[in-house]
């Protein structure tokens, strides 16, 4: 059974929901992140928080020999696709060193289950449908890291006899049904900016690129609700623990929407919106959605999210709680 889970990032998006959810379900949680891109408004009661870094394989260790590991959820990454373009070295150091030295600490320890958030940016671009068997050959930095992060991963645990879940997220997005977890980090992501700005008087939307080969010149994406997400990773983890197998799987809903269809969705609720276009950015795929075959017929998840304009009201309300607050 597994008892005791170990979130890194877990003061972040994706790791904040996920351990509200575990909690909920009686589990015990402990949290490392180094609060570089999480926020401690984020740590979830009852969880047992540590404020450090997974580059840090001793301290690491001494948690998870202390507190009788079992589980580990591997959140704790850098994420922008732009930003990897810019910063390569932040990137290899965070997400590929950062994992290396984190499966190093797990080492000889009680673990026996590993989940790792990789990314849709792993395939080749040119694919619009992917499965989990599809071409991997990533066009960004980020995406590269991802990759190289699975095969360290996957190398490990067949050398150390340990369970793997490998999902690979689509693109993520709105807020926990109870209003206390949402988005934070600004970033360039698409259903964030668009929240943020309802709240102006003016809004002004930037669309990096309208020349692509779509139906409407735009990138297209597979959007997931965040909860959803996170119900995806404790499902993923209680697979691979109950049946002793390890897993790779798309995550996402299996349809895909240009930014344009999400733009002309959100006017419907801010008409007064300015769409601004400019250059497209390096290493963005052009368009990528999932296929869902193998992540319904393993997990056989309901699905309670999966509307694109429940998300992104989802989005919007956490915007607007966030600015009465402050």
């Amino acid at each position: 059974m597994v008892r005791n889970i170990l979130i890194t990032g877990g003061a972040g998006y994706i790791g904040s929901h996920t351990a509200e959810i575990l909690i909920k379900n009686k589990k015990k949680v402990y949290i490392v992140d180094n609060l570089s891109t999480g926020f401690k408004k984020l740590i979830i009661k009852k969880t047992k928080f540590f404020k450090t870094d997974i580059l840090k394989k001793d301290k690491i260790n001494k948690i998870i020999n202390q507190n009788n590991i079992d589980s580990v959820i591997h959140l704790a990454a850098v994420l922008s696709v732009g930003e990897s373009e810019r910063n390569p070295g932040k990137y290899n150091r965070i997400n590929f060193d950062g994992t290396k030295k984190l499966l190093a600490a797990i080492k000889n320890t009680k673990v026996k289950n590993f989940i790792f958030s990789s990314t849709c940016a792993v395939y080749k671009d040119g694919f619009t449908k992917v499965t989990e068997k599809t071409k991997v050959d990533p066009t960004s930095v980020y995406g590269k890291t991802k990759l190289k992060c699975e095969k360290i991963i996957k190398n490990f645990c067949k050398k150390n006899k340990l369970n793997y879940g490998i999902l690979r997220y689509f693109n993520v997005a709105g807020a926990s049904a109870s209003g206390k977890i949402g988005q934070i980090n600004k970033g360039d992501q698409l259903f964030k900016n668009l929240s943020l700005e309802v709240q102006k008087k003016k809004p002004i939307f930037k669309i990096y690129g309208t020349k692509y080969k779509t139906k409407d010149g735009t990138c297209i994406r597979d959007y997931m609700h965040v909860t959803d997400l996170s119900v995806t990773h404790i499902k993923s983890l209680e697979y691979i623990n109950n049946n002793s197998k390890s897993i790779t799987l798309n995550c996402g809903y299996g349809k895909g929407y240009s930014v344009l269809d999400i733009v002309k969705i959100f006017k419907k609720i801010k008409k007064n919106l300015t769409i601004n276009i400019t250059a497209k950015r390096k290493g963005d795929v052009e368009s990528v959605y999932a296929d869902t075959r193998k992540l319904k017929k393993i997990l056989k998840i309901k699905m309670q999210y999966n509307n694109i304009s429940k998300i992104l009201k989802s989005s919007i309300k956490w915007e607007s709680i966030v600015k009465n607050r402050n």
